[in-house]
């Protein structure tokens, strides 16, 4: 090892030494503390009553711990209340995010199929020009993609915003996937092909069932992006038939000022549903990006 490297492992060693002492642990748990408290904040808001909130009596989110008083009056607003009430948009979240989910799977799995085992003339090149499509602005593509499903006469339906997402998530797919093939030993496919199975058996039957980490934390990863996405909804869903949850809680943060109590309680409504997801699936998640993400 020369000199210059045995330097640089001893000031590794001694910032590693650094951040594990109990003055970091107890700094990043203050920070970590620090970090939480508008969550924390928000969260006690949005169980509060609108006079506690706004108002000559009004008083600050943390008196609940010396004046404790609760009640679930904004969700019961935000769920069944009329002008005011998630429903809607939630099921239209839900029939946005479920087709943007599964259409970007489907094909980045059959491309990732054929980047990995199949042979065909420019495929490096090819492959390359898709990971590389990951760094292109989503707002460039905005007006282009508009006009164009304005053209097909697609517009006033789910379809603009299924495509986008689509469009927008297949060049992560792909490269996640197609990485994670790579990384399934060659002999597996070779007695596969010597047993007499064709691409659709092997990809269905051998393949399949191992790539299920990295499917899931890929969906994972898209669920979350898309549930949460107001940028694509605003611009390819403008109708109120067809907004999901984040464009009806940001028109709640517009003209509900006064009662800001509201988009609290919908933005912890809206959080609850990708919560789960992430909680019932987490243990792909590590593994299958790992895998995908790093290898290739």
């Amino acid at each position: 090892m020369t000199r210059r490297a045995l330097k640089a492992s001893e000031r590794a060693s001694d910032a590693k030494t650094k951040l594990s002492s109990p003055w970091a642990s107890a700094v990043a748990i203050i920070l970590a503390i620090l970090w939480t408290l508008p969550t924390l904040g928000l969260f006690i808001t949005s169980f509060r009553k609108p006079a506690d909130i706004s108002g000559p009596t009004a008083t600050g989110w943390w008196t609940i711990f010396t004046n404790p008083s609760f009640s679930l009056d904004n969700y019961d607003k935000v769920l069944t209340g009329g002008a005011s009430s998630l429903g809607s948009f939630f099921l239209n979240s839900f029939v946005i995010t479920i087709p943007a989910v599964i259409i970007p799977i489907a094909l980045a799995l059959l491309a990732a199929y054929a980047f990995a085992w199949i042979p065909f003339k420019g495929r490096n090149f090819l492959f390359v020009a898709i990971f590389a499509l990951q760094v292109v602005p989503i707002q460039v593509t905005l007006i282009p993609l508009q006009s164009q499903y304005v053209a097909w006469g697609l517009a006033a339906s789910f379809w603009p915003v299924w495509l986008s997402h689509t469009i927008f998530g297949l060049p992560l797919a792909i490269f996640l996937l197609h990485n994670f093939m790579k990384e399934i030993p060659r002999e597996i496919i070779e007695a596969a092909r010597v047993d007499g199975a064709g691409h659709v058996k092997i990809f269905f039957r051998v393949l399949l069932p191992l790539l299920v980490p990295a499917i899931a934390s890929f969906g994972i990863f898209q669920f979350l992006w898309v549930w949460n996405d107001l940028l694509v909804a605003i611009v390819f869903a403008p109708s109120a038939n067809l907004a999901p949850l984040t464009a009806r809680l940001a028109e709640l943060s517009g003209t509900q000022g006064a009662n800001w109590q509201l988009p609290a309680a919908g933005a912890f409504v809206s959080m609850a549903v990708p919560l789960i997801v992430f909680l019932a699936l987490q243990r792909y998640f590590v593994r299958g990006l790992l895998a995908g993400g790093v290898k290739g």
